[in-house]
């Protein structure tokens, strides 16, 4: 029997039109029976498409428009109230929906899941691909061109020859089809240039840091059509310009198609996560103006104020679950890079895509322009941001407040995550909003959790019961948000220690420098989140350390068991700071050099080995969160210093005492999806424990609650998005 025809049915033959879409639905559904519910997602405006609105009998009906938190009816031009409501409004055909409802509980009845490695001394973790079935089809709003243009639903040459068909493709792309993984091989490894004249040296005018030249050596790479193939032509070629290359190429593929974009990343997040992030995403960042091809993202600037509420509309997508926010401010150890911040948001959610598996369809990154007092910034002509200084004080925080309400009142439940601001609107706004939404302060709770894992995994590679943990003698460098931070979550862990004075009075391990030397109860004008951690005067005290005394002369006094860099000052971990460290109490001295980019790093591996000797514990890059994953899956109203605590120590507990005793912290990259889900499902169970967990979609608190350690991990597991090509059905 002949399939039946798939063609665009006549606009006056609603029957006709009916008939059409039923044997669309058999066609894909006989094809892919094992795959979960249908969805629609959201057509992406600003991506070569529209919507619907010519037939909706929806369009400007007032009563439609979105409701505020508090039930007023949102004054929206009639195109954007139409979208928020009715973004899948098509023409009016009687019984479609309920016909694709009924076909996604016949495809959903037969999902079946599963994917995980247990040991007998921990819950199990999940298998890399965990939830990567394939998915079910997904009615589109475009046709033509227009798919080609939209980097989320573009395929390239792997539209089967039916869908090319079904969306008016055929003959827009060359006739061979290939496979996901097909594409995969072609972008990854090809055989290097065999012109016997190729020389990248030629193509760059100078090694200078510009957007010209890593244009030319991006060419090169289109030229020999491979990622490897420029590893290859571009050896003895500057880092900063190959590294820019190769963020080029990624780049391009991103803009191109997503979701070979991410299956890129997840298989090779060794080998890219440098790339799409720190340390490259500082090198990006400080050229972003010449660099900017195509916006991604949204951005609220301070001429904005008043408008946000109906400017959050403006994003496409209906629902978003996770938004990365900087005011360009402190941008890693770079200082107030302006609207050029834009580009950690955009590197860190392809980090969580990449590694926590959340959506990328439900993800934003933002930036808030509230103008910069970087005057080289000012003064280029290329600058995209508002050319005026910064904001500060209470006009500052109105812009925060306006933003942060914009948010909540469209997606309630969306984590918040601020990134890279400055000390004090970091502490600010994290004392500001926390309790009212859900929200943290990547800098100074995400990385703080980071460090403390690693502090907890040095007490064990000391040969010492985590116990000891109260009695390690700490020496931070750096008293910025991230110091300050990793202090706070740090002394919190000793007060839940036994033997120890709940107030915490009268117990300080640490002694913290900034650019002006040891801080003492003696300094004036000490900020209140530094004081408490300030030395002061009494027996405890180390004898003739003094106010400002000098980093080598601390840790040649106080004999720390660890020194932790949050500096942002490269190398001062010097020679003479290291050879310091050798005579401390420890016999395995922990030295954590943890500042961002890699040119900011307090020191090098190779330094801490040959200064301090290979019984030295060596720990640096770049923190990567894992509370995000748990706080969205357990629906929690806030995110608490308990549930952050949760992470740290789960994270620090993955390091087996083999790996320990080797001198390792924390776990591969390559094993960071697994990590990601243990992680997860602890941050899930903190939530529970708290009584903040309200679930989430089909999953409410009561069943949260009912889960065991190993249901728990398996759920999040689940979860997790895994990128795969849908099957796409037309909508007309």
């Amino acid at each position: 029997m002949s399939p039946p025809s798939v063609g665009p049915p006549p606009d006056n033959a609603s029957t006709g039109r009916s008939r059409v879409l039923r044997a669309r639905a058999r066609v894909i559904l006989t094809t892919h029976r094992s795959s979960p519910p249908l969805r629609s997602p959201p057509p992406r405006q600003g991506r070569g498409g529209g919507y619907p609105h010519r037939r909706c009998p929806h369009r400007g009906d007032p009563s439609k428009s979105p409701r505020t938190p508090g039930g007023d009816r949102l004054r929206l031009r009639p195109s954007t109230r139409h979208r928020h409501r009715h973004r899948h409004c098509g023409p009016s055909i009687p019984g479609r929906r309920a016909m694709w409802r009924h076909a996604a509980r016949r495809s959903s009845a037969q999902i079946r899941r599963s994917g995980v490695m247990s040991s007998s001394s921990s819950p199990p973790a999940p298998a890399a691909a965990a939830g990567a079935a394939v998915p079910g089809p997904c009615i589109v709003h475009k046709r033509g061109t227009d798919i080609l243009h939209d980097p989320w639903f573009n395929k390239d040459t792997a539209f089967p020859m039916t869908e090319r068909d079904r969306l008016g493709l055929r003959g827009l792309l060359p006739p061979r089809v290939m496979s996901f993984e097909q594409q995969y091989d072609r972008f990854s490894e090809s055989t290097p240039s065999t012109s016997p004249n190729f020389r990248p040296r030629d193509h760059l005018i100078s090694a200078a840091l510009s957007n010209v030249a890593c244009d030319a050596l991006a060419a090169c790479c289109v030229a020999v059509n491979s990622f490897r193939s420029l590893e290859h032509n571009t050896r003895g070629e500057p880092d900063t310009i190959v590294a820019l290359a190769k963020w080029r190429i990624l780049n391009r593929l991103h803009d191109r198609n997503e979701t070979l974009y991410y299956r890129v990343l997840i298989d090779n997040i060794k080998d890219f996560a440098p790339i799409i992030y720190t340390p490259t995403v500082g090198l990006v960042c400080e050229n972003y103006s010449g660099l900017f091809r195509r916006p991604r993202g949204m951005y609220f600037s301070a001429k904005d104020k008043g408008e946000m509420m109906s400017m959050i509309y403006n994003w496409p997508a209906e629902k978003v679950d996770m938004i990365v926010v900087t005011d360009g401010s402190r941008i890693l150890g770079l200082g107030d890079l302006g609207v050029q911040g834009i580009g950690i948001p955009i590197g860190k959610l392809d980090v969580y895509v990449a590694a926590a598996g959340i959506n990328p369809q439900k993800v934003l990154p933002i930036m808030l322009d509230v103008g910069t007092n970087n005057t080289k910034l000012l003064e280029d002509k290329l600058y995209l941001g508002l050319r005026q200084p910064r904001l500060e004080g209470e006009e500052y925080l109105s812009v925060v407040d306006e933003f942060m309400e914009a948010v909540h009142a469209r997606w309630p439940k969306a984590v918040v995550q601020f990134e890279d601001f400055q000390m004090k609107w970091a502490f600010e706004t994290l004392q500001r909003y926390r309790n009212r939404f859900c929200m943290f302060n990547d800098d100074v709770q995400g990385t703080a959790g980071v460090a403390l894992a690693g502090l907890l995994g040095a007490v064990r590679a000391q040969g010492r019961p985590l116990s000891d943990f109260t009695k390690q003698k700490i020496v931070v460098v750096g008293a910025g948000s991230a110091g300050i931070g990793v202090l706070n979550m740090a002394k919190q862990a000793m007060l839940r220690m036994p033997g120890i004075n709940r107030s915490g009075e009268g117990h300080n391990q640490f002694w913290v420098l900034d650019k002006d030397g040891l801080i003492t109860k003696s300094r004036k004008g000490l900020d209140p989140a530094v004081a408490r951690y300030a030395r002061g005067f009494g027996p405890e005290e180390v004898q003739d350390l003094h106010e400002g005394a000098s980093l080598v002369e601390v840790v040649r006094k106080v004999k720390p068991h660890v020194l932790l860099g949050l500096s942002g000052v490269g190398g001062i971990f010097n020679e003479e700071v290291l050879k310091a460290m050798k005579e401390s109490d420890s016999p395995r001295p922990a030295i954590f050099a943890m500042s961002n980019p890699t040119t900011k790093a307090e020191c090098t591996p190779e330094d801490v080995f040959k200064y301090v000797g290979d019984n030295a514990v060596f720990a640096s890059g770049s923190p990567f969160s894992n509370v995000t994953l748990g706080a969205l899956l357990s629906g929690a109203r806030h995110i608490t210093d308990g549930m952050l605590q949760s992470a740290a120590e789960c994270l620090a507990s993955y390091i087996t005492d083999d790996e320990i005793r080797k001198g390792i912290l924390f776990p591969s990259i390559s094993s960071i999806r697994h990590i990601t889900a243990r992680v997860g499902a602890a941050v899930v169970r903190a939530a529970v424990d708290e009584d903040l967990a309200e679930g989430r979609c089909d999953v409410d608190a009561r069943d949260l609650k009912s889960m065991t350690e190993a249901d728990t991990v398996d759920f999040v597991a689940r979860k997790m998005w895994y990128p795969i090509y849908s099957p796409l059905v037309n909508d007309k």
